[in-house]
């Protein structure tokens, strides 16, 4: 498949102007993703179509906690990413793209389709596990035809992507889950070979598109949990984004070639009530705890709207439309 968002020199050589790396690539080579070819200067995917991880998952996964609770989506991803981070919890596939594709199995955006409507309790299509941009133009033509059948499109991003092609997808895209890794550019530098002010640009730019946006960030021992600049985050978050923006602070675990031991609780906890004198909704994950900072309390009155066990949900106190049944706040969730 060749792909959008690039510009071809006198010498075949190719800009590719998807992502904010915007990588110079020669005839026969790709770009920093390892995904995107330069085929006698036209880009092409080497994976368009593969579908490497798929499954029906519980909507809470992605995570999302505030859009269709307690509903599932059908969740797709591919090979390939344009960060190289050295903690990747997906890096078998993020960190991996086969050098051929014969063999492999080429989807059809109709087929996935047709497949996400067969699933039972199933209300979309969730791009997901690598990082969706790397199948761009596969993302498009299938969340377009998914938009015409009436599922919901939702996009579980690193957020490092140029503003012309998120604009395209802001179009088709209901709601996203953006990871922002850490409010350090020296951070992204180091350990995730990106920068920060892209993805803050991203989740600016989600915010003024009117799409449902949620925050995930991955606490990391001794790289990204300093109080300060975490206070900054939430801040930041709070001024820029709205200070009822869902945010998740999730526990890492040693993965790839990060072995720092995984996050404390107390670290956990400690991040979490930081972060709630900004925001109205924050979330602890991956602590497989249900004491604190899984279940969701309204903001007006405090009553606790929606419990959850693992990802299993229950709407206590909300009504139909995501408003508090005992105050009338919200909407706090969206449900329709």
């Amino acid at each position: 498949m060749i792909t959008k968002y690039y510009n071809t020199n006198d010498n075949n050589s190719i800009i590719c102007e998807l992502c904010p790396h915007n990588c110079h690539i020669k005839v026969d080579k790709t770009g920093i993703c390892g995904v995107r070819r330069n085929v006698n200067g036209n880009l092409e995917i080497l994976s368009s179509g593969i579908i490497a991880s798929s499954g029906l998952d519980p909507i809470e996964k992605k995570p999302l906690y505030h859009y269709y609770p307690g509903h599932k989506i059908y969740s797709i991803g591919g090979y390939g990413c344009n960060l190289k981070c050295t903690f990747c919890q997906n890096h078998e596939i993020s960190q991996n793209v086969p050098e051929r594709s014969n063999g492999f199995r080429h989807n059809q955006p109709a087929d996935l389709v047709a497949k996400a409507k067969f699933l039972p309790e199933n209300i979309g299509i969730a791009y997901t596990y690598n990082e969706p941009t790397m199948f761009f133009e596969f993302m498009v033509q299938t969340a377009e035809l998914a938009k015409l059948e009436g599922l919901k499109n939702v996009m579980v991003s690193n957020g490092f992507i140029n503003l012309k092609p998120l604009d395209e997808l802001t179009e088709l895209i209901d709601a996203f889950n953006i990871d922002l890794k850490s409010f350090s550019d020296n951070f992204y530098k180091e350990l995730t070979g990106g920068r920060l002010n892209p993805v803050l640009n991203t989740l600016s730019r989600i915010k003024e598109s009117g799409k449902h946006l949620e925050i995930s960030f991955l606490v990391i021992p001794t790289k990204n949990d300093s109080l300060d600049d975490s206070l900054a985050m939430f801040n930041w978050i709070a001024t820029n984004l709205g200070e009822d923006t869902i945010l998740h602070i999730n526990k890492y675990y040693p993965a790839y070639k990060m072995q720092v031991h995984p996050t404390s609780t107390s670290t956990l906890v400690e991040l979490y009530e930081l972060a709630k004198t900004k925001l109205k909704f924050v979330y602890i994950g991956n602590l497989h705890s249900e004491e604190i900072g899984c279940n969701t309390q309204c903001p007006s009155c405090s009553a606790t709207v929606i419990k959850r066990s693992g990802y299993h949900t229950s709407l206590s106190a909300l009504d139909s439309k995501g408003y508090c049944k005992i105050c009338g706040y919200g909407p706090i969730v969206i449900l329709d």
